[in-house]
């Protein structure tokens, strides 16, 4: 008999990755969101596979002392699914997403450590960070955030962990008619704002203006952005510089995470004069610029990005560091060709699938004397560093960032060193 609609009580012993509290009802896994550990409670079963069910906690029967009352409206079981964890104190958050990291390098790669999420300055209650947020509208034109593991579309008037500069350009308060997303952009250092719109119609429909002054760029499928009102995206202001992000290019979304970890990863690599780095998934530049500055003239730094946006950003914002040449390509690829090159430091933020084995061996191969890992996925983390370790490096440090509060995200810094 499926259980799939049904209620069941449970009690949660242990957390998960991905925002789920875990338990057991009737000898079976049951993950449950909306919960905490500790807790008794009712939950509605959303999915059930052979192994495990899946299920939203509906009523608390026992509370932990780590709860408290989401900032949110529209959180809770059935509604937005952006946050995870907008139910639990701060504290209890970074205690979660340690047990997670820690939990995840003892699975997968063997690693025991003690892990500690530190707090990033300038957001206190963990509201008002998010720089970048992408809005599903529905096919009435009325724009929201999607519900969890859903395409349903959760309608809201503003969104609490949104920077100011995004919500002031009120894009849920508007109708969108023939278009599926809206992804509002802030710059927190220079107020810069952009809405880069993708319709669902060849030809442009006529778009409501934003509540405050914006950039308006248009987005194709496959990804081509096409400029329909003012310049391309945002500057971005760290490490001492200014920074041209197009609207299509990666950059941190909580307003202190650039700085943070343009200072770690400068901290754990210590480049000095002369020296040679790369920066795979280099993004606009940011730690290329970095290790630019502290190699120096005599030294050198290579880039690699898949973005052509990107590219051409870096390439602009590093134009007065000839010591550093910015390429366009796959990162895996690019360290094959450069399997003559004497590395000394190396520095990779790649994406939430993180380096892979292709790009763990050749970057291997090359033998720096230290890598520093940006890793926004514990989980490919701990894998990626299980095959370092069989290539002679051995983890020397590892930092974590609450970059992502009210959610399960969190960002990570593993310092690799050879021998």
């Amino acid at each position: 008999m499926s259980r799939l609609g049904t209620h069941v009580e449970v009690r949660l012993d242990g957390v998960a990755h991905g925002g789920w509290c875990v338990g057991r009802h009737e000898g079976q896994v049951v993950f449950v969101r909306h919960a905490l550990p500790g807790e008794l409670v009712r939950a509605l079963v959303t999915e059930e596979t052979k192994r495990f069910l899946r299920a939203d906690a509906v009523e608390v029967l026992e509370a932990s002392p780590d709860r408290v009352e989401p900032p949110c409206p529209f959180a809770g079981p059935g509604r937005c699914g952006g946050c995870d964890w907008q139910h639990a104190s701060l504290d209890a958050q970074r205690r979660i997403k340690a047990q997670v990291v820690a939990e995840q390098l003892h699975r997968i790669a063997g690693i025991d450590r003690e892990v500690v999420v530190e707090e990033l300055p300038g957001t206190p209650d963990g509201l008002g960070w998010r720089t970048r947020v992408r809005f599903a509208v529905d096919a009435d034109g009325t724009p929201g955030l999607r519900r969890h593991r859903s395409h349903s579309v959760e309608p809201i008037d503003s969104c609490p962990i949104a920077h100011p500069g995004v919500n002031r350009l009120e894009v849920p308060r508007r109708r969108w008619p023939r278009v599926a997303e809206v992804e509002a952009v802030a710059s927190a250092g220079t107020g810069d704002a952009a809405l880069v719109v993708t319709p669902t119609t060849a030809k442009l429909p006529e778009l409501p203006r934003p509540a405050a002054p914006a950039a308006v760029l248009r987005r194709f499928r496959g990804g081509r952005i096409q400029t329909v009102r003012g310049r391309r995206g945002v500057v971005e202001t760290a490490a001492g510089r200014r920074w041209r992000v197009s609207a299509g290019a990666f950059w941190q979304v909580h307003p202190a995470a650039a700085q943070t970890l343009t200072e770690a990863v400068l901290r754990a690599l210590e480049p000095k004069p002369g020296q040679t780095a790369l920066d795979l998934y280099c993004g606009v530049g940011l730690f290329a610029g970095a290790l630019g500055v502290a190699v120096g003239p005599e030294g050198r730094v290579f880039g690699v990005e898949s973005s052509a946006e990107a590219v051409r950003d870096a390439q602009y914002n590093l134009r007065d560091l000839p010591q550093v040449r910015i390429e366009r390509g796959d990162a895996a690829a690019h360290l094959r060709q450069w399997a003559d090159l004497r590395v000394d430091l190396a520095v990779a933020d790649p994406p939430r699938a993180g380096l892979g084995a292709q790009a763990v061996e050749s970057l291997a191969a090359l033998r720096p004397q230290r890598i520093a890992y940006v890793s926004c996925d514990p989980a490919t983390l701990a894998r990626d560093l299980a095959l370092f370790a069989e290539r002679g490096y051995r983890l020397e440090d590892l930092r974590a960032f609450d970059a992502f509060p009210m959610t399960h995200h969190v960002e990570c810094l593993a310092v690799l060193a050879r021998g």
